[in-house]
């Protein structure tokens, strides 16, 4: 049986004497897309941010390539191929486009991601390379944070909230973009409030509710009333 590329177990997670995630478990396969859904204040971005070592978790609760990376700093977990497309993007405010990019490849992963890649992905981008990253639309920053993340060349990309704020026709493009990025190998995780969407794309899908799993699987083989059943609580 091929070994996961990461794989939760038990996961607990929280901020000082507040626990967010309880008992989280779960895989992600090699060259998958999971979708992480649940309504607000359920742990998704907790869990993400678990998984890139910006929430402590015990080693052997998050496993990635078989080691475990839990408690790892931010940068090592990078550097083994793990890149968060952070919520808000949080992009360098004093940065040009290009600048921030540019950064997203300072870890020296080898792989297909370059900035001419990425502005083959993003042409806006090539556009707007001198511009301040925070000076552009909405859309055209939650670009530049995608393509600062494929910089990295992850072999495992986190999407957090990924069109959150987004007007629909710029959803649309991101959306459009996904397969590209997922036909060069790379697994994803999709933090994703459209559920019809998020499952559309999704190979397996995980719901947590009140931090907790309530309902995982294939999203075609489990019954809408099920997933929303799960996602309320009900």
């Amino acid at each position: 049986m091929t070994e996961p590329l990461l794989s939760l177990r038990q996961l607990d997670a929280g901020y000082g004497d507040f626990q967010a995630l309880f008992n989280v478990s779960f895989d992600i396969a090699t060259g998958s897309v999971t979708a992480l859904i649940g309504a607000n204040g359920a742990g998704k971005s907790t869990l993400l941010r678990a998984i890139v070592g910006l929430v402590r978790a015990k080693p052997q609760m998050v496993r990635y390539c078989g080691e475990p990376i839990g408690g790892l700093s931010p940068d090592r977990i990078a550097r083994r191929g793990v890149a968060l497309v952070p919520e808000g993007r949080r992009l360098f405010r004093s940065l040009s486009v290009e600048e921030n990019l540019v950064i997203g490849g300072e870890c020296g992963r080898p792989g297909p991601w370059s900035l001419k890649a990425v502005y083959s992905l993003f042409p806006v981008l090539r556009e707007r390379r001198r511009n301040p990253g925070t000076a552009l639309s909405g859309g055209q920053q939650q670009m530049v944070a995608i393509g600062r993340a494929l910089m990295s060349n992850p072999e495992l990309i986190l999407f957090d909230e990924i069109s959150l704020g987004l007007a629909p026709v710029v959803i649309k493009d991101i959306y459009a973009a996904l397969p590209a990025i997922i036909a060069t190998g790379v697994s994803a995780v999709i933090v994703e409030q459209d559920v019809t969407r998020a499952l559309g794309i999704a190979h397996r899908f995980v719901c947590l509710q009140e931090g907790k799993v309530s309902l995982q699987g294939d999203p075609a083989a489990v019954g809408r009333h099920d997933i929303t059943a799960a996602y309320f609580g009900m």
